[in-house]
């Protein structure tokens, strides 16, 4: 794309010199990843330099050729990855090892960058990637305060901002030309026009062991979806949702008991040897190592709030002992 700006959250592509059997073609002098704000007004004044729009056509087999180049490693475990694994209802689950063991780099730095067989195609309409919370405000509809607000927002003398509540209310007042987004685990205060560097944050994050960083406030299951609505000392409570006709695995617990209320739907119980129904506002209390399990006999979500207290409340307190999604462990 011809650039208009000296947009620093766009890579840039540089070609000057015609292809002559493929009219309005340039060949490929080099790809820049996201340069600095001098490097793009040299860029753009340039005149051989446009937006990388991140549209890319090859063959199949060519891309793989060029990969097996260049990125001979990453290419064995992405195969090793996709030879190795398992299909689990309507999921293909890729091999966890291989796929872990594969160089976390995009296509930009490991093929882009360093290919000799690439050509652009400049073209000349209305183009953003929205890949920053500045350009999603400049594209978006604003009110009359230049502010967008998304989702449950309340604003006073405050302009310029990008605002986006998930659920909870975000109320704003005296601020100006920032941007701040509230999830149901995080929120994200930042300057709007300055360019946030996420993926820094994120690496902290993780340096940090903090599980926002890899695990999603809604963590969905082939049964269903389940997310943590509120966490303290020796208790969690969760709001669980199972799909029309699906059932979790047979299952018990070393260190914690549960208390499932339903707030939506039926549910057919197996607690030990007992099988029971709970209907709409009913519940029931499952202590520690007792065999459960929970399905939907009805055709609408069942939707119920779970509470845990015990000594130990992670995922990994799950003994299985009959699934059917392939998750019991052989022998």
């Amino acid at each position: 794309m011809p650039p208009t700006e000296p947009e620093i959250g766009f890579g840039y592509v540089a070609g000057n010199t015609p292809i002559e059997d493929a009219p309005g073609c340039r060949l490929v002098e080099r790809f820049v990843e996201k340069p600095d704000a001098k490097t793009a007004k040299r860029y753009v004044a340039d005149g051989s330099y446009f937006w990388n729009a991140g549209l890319f056509l090859f063959p199949g087999r060519r891309f793989l050729e060029e990969m097996e180049t260049l990125e001979p490693e990453l290419v064995a475990h992405c195969r090793d990855a996709v030879s190795n694994a398992r299909k689990d209802l309507d999921f293909l689950r890729l091999d966890e090892e291989a796929f872990s063991s594969a160089k976390d780099i995009s296509i930009d730095h490991a093929l882009m960058e360093c290919t000799d067989h690439a050509a652009i195609a400049p073209v000349t309409f209305d183009w953003s990637d929205l890949g920053s919370y500045a350009l999603l405000w400049a594209a978006g509809p604003k009110d009359k305060a230049g502010n967008i607000a998304i989702g449950d927002v309340v604003t006073s003398d405050a302009k310029n901002n990008f605002f986006y509540s998930e659920e909870q209310l975000l109320a704003a007042t005296g601020v100006e030309n920032i941007c701040v987004v509230a999830t149901q685990d995080v929120v994200l205060v930042a300057p709007l026009q300055q360019q946030a560097d996420l993926k820094r944050l994120v690496a902290d994050l993780r340096s940090k062991g903090r599980t926002e960083a890899n695990t999603h406030a809604t963590v969905h299951r082939p049964w269903g979806s389940y997310r943590t609505l509120i966490s303290g000392p020796r208790y969690l409570v969760k709001e669980i949702t199972v799909k029309p006709g699906r059932r979790l695995s047979s299952q018990y617990h070393n260190h914690r008991a549960e208390h499932w209320v339903v707030v939506e739907g039926r549910a057919k119980i197996q607690l030990d040897d007992e099988s029971l129904i709970l209907e709409e506002d009913q519940s029931l209390y499952i202590p520690l190592n007792a065999v459960h399990r929970l399905e939907n006999p009805g055709s609408t979500p069942l939707r119920l709030i779970e509470v845990q207290t015990g000594t130990y409340l992670a995922e990994d307190d799950i003994v299985r002992l009959e699934d059917d999604y392939g998750r019991v462990p052989q022998g």
